[in-house]
């Protein structure tokens, strides 16, 4: 008892940001899930939906190493709470759209790329502010919180907003996500102390300067460059996959938006009993191998039983093999990084790890509609009934999508199986300290 007193205690103020963060994100995860749904029922396209993701990781992406660079200059928690602000008043602005009936497609875009670019600075402050409030001790624990609410968040998102869009509206969604966000403000603005990062040479920086640092500490460390370019390639995989997936589950004939919510919802049942997993199992002997065979799982299993499948239990098991080591994944990646970048360099190398391990995710969703809407849903189209493609993937809207998971399944397998044997990344087993640029 008085060892599980002193771990609350060593970790305070990382569980009061934890429970608020993780709260702010339910509302904010609802609001994109009735979005989503709201985009698809209104255009019918896959493309036009997956634009929605791609507004906002591109500015994301694109600004990452510079915006990580001034994060790693200003406080970390003035930098959360402006950026949570202004996600809060783009929240506010769709409301506004709706009430009025004014809400358009392209307003939402806009609205994402403001969002995706204030990311920018918000993301690497939030990742460094884990590692001041945490420690080191408990890096690994402290990323299976963080995955556990993930899939929490995920758990609840598709029951609470469908339990909101069938008896009230869209409206109720937007307002609980601002509810949300004003906890979790209050909370971090009054309750929570991020100690200020120790001063080194770098501070000085400008921010050109600073954004090459970050670039120069992954050139001479090629196990963790590798490492982040391998979950670059399993990104685009994954995106691609996130382009496609609600346009086969909404057009299917055992589909539909509460299909949609069903098979989101074993995903965070199944990424929650990751999550647990992750946080109470010992350190591995090797994390390099739990990272390469848990995403080879995830990518053999998953896309292949939403190619052929035909039903909502068929791809709800899917959903499980693909997400119940996801976690593990995080959590193993999460320690690694973590414990080999020092901390004074932490938002310089975020920021530059975010740019090349995201840069293939907005690639990877206008990939995943244009695929979707005009190569594999034609192709399929033009099926007849009694073939042995119809026989695979089914008839009707939908079965385009699912012919694409089919290839999805076979892409994530190879190129598990290439990085696998790439020999720098298994240099990060080693106890040697990592080179300063």
């Amino acid at each position: 008892m008085n060892i599980l007193f002193k771990t609350l205690s060593e970790l305070r103020g990382f569980l009061i940001l934890w429970l608020t963060q993780s709260f702010s994100a339910l509302g904010s995860s609802m609001t994109n899930f009735a979005l989503i749904v709201w985009s698809y029922q209104q255009e019918g396209s896959a493309l036009t939906t997956a634009l929605l993701s791609v507004c906002s990781y591109a500015p994301y992406v694109v600004m990452s190493i510079f915006a990580g660079a001034l994060s790693d200059k200003w406080s970390k928690k003035a930098t959360m709470l402006v950026s949570d602000s202004f996600a809060a008043l783009c929240t506010a602005a769709v409301l506004l759209l709706l009430l009025a009936g004014r809400l358009e497609i392209w307003h939402l875009y806009c609205l994402n790329a403001l969002n995706g670019l204030m990311n920018t600075v918000q993301q690497p402050a939030a990742d460094v502010a884990t590692s001041l409030l945490t420690p080191k001790k408990y890096y690994q624990r402290a990323s299976g919180l963080r995955s556990f609410s993930n899939a929490l968040v995920t758990v609840l998102t598709p029951v609470l907003a469908t339990a909101l869009l069938a008896f009230t509206d869209i409206q109720a969604v937007i307002a609980f996500d601002l509810f949300t966000f004003t906890v979790a403000f209050a909370t971090l603005l009054f309750f929570v102390k991020i100690p200020a990062l120790p001063k080194d040479g770098r501070q000085r920086e400008t921010v050109l300067q600073s954004a090459k640092s970050g670039l120069s500490y992954l050139r001479h460390n090629r196990g963790i460059l590798d490492l982040i370019l391998f979950l670059a390639a399993i990104n685009l995989t994954a995106s691609v996959y996130n382009a496609a997936f609600p346009a086969m589950l909404i057009s299917k004939e055992d589909g539909g938006s509460t299909a949609l919510g069903i098979v989101n919802t074993a995903t965070g049942l199944a990424t929650l009993a990751g999550s647990i997993l992750a946080a109470v199992l010992p350190a591995p002997k090797s994390r390099v191998r739990v990272i390469c065979n848990t995403l080879l799982l995830s990518m053999s299993t998953e896309n292949l039983l939403l190619a052929l499948g035909r039903s909502v239990p068929v791809w709800c098991v899917g959903a499980v093999l693909g997400w119940i080591c996801i976690p593990i994944m995080s959590a193993n990646m999460d320690v690694l990084l973590r414990s080999s970048i020092p901390i004074a360099m932490q938002g310089r190398v975020y920021a530059a790890r975010n740019t090349l391990q995201f840069f293939t995710i907005p690639l990877g969703y206008l990939l995943g509609g244009y695929l979707v809407d005009e190569v594999f849903e034609p192709l399929m189209a033009a099926q007849p009934a009694d073939g042995l493609l119809s026989a695979l993937f089914g008839t009707g809207k939908g079965a385009g999508a699912a012919m694409l998971f089919l290839a999805l399944a076979l892409a994530g397998v190879l190129t598990c199986l290439a990085f696998r044997r790439d020999r720098r990344i298994w240099t990060l087993e080693s106890p040697q300290p990592p080179q300063q640029p």
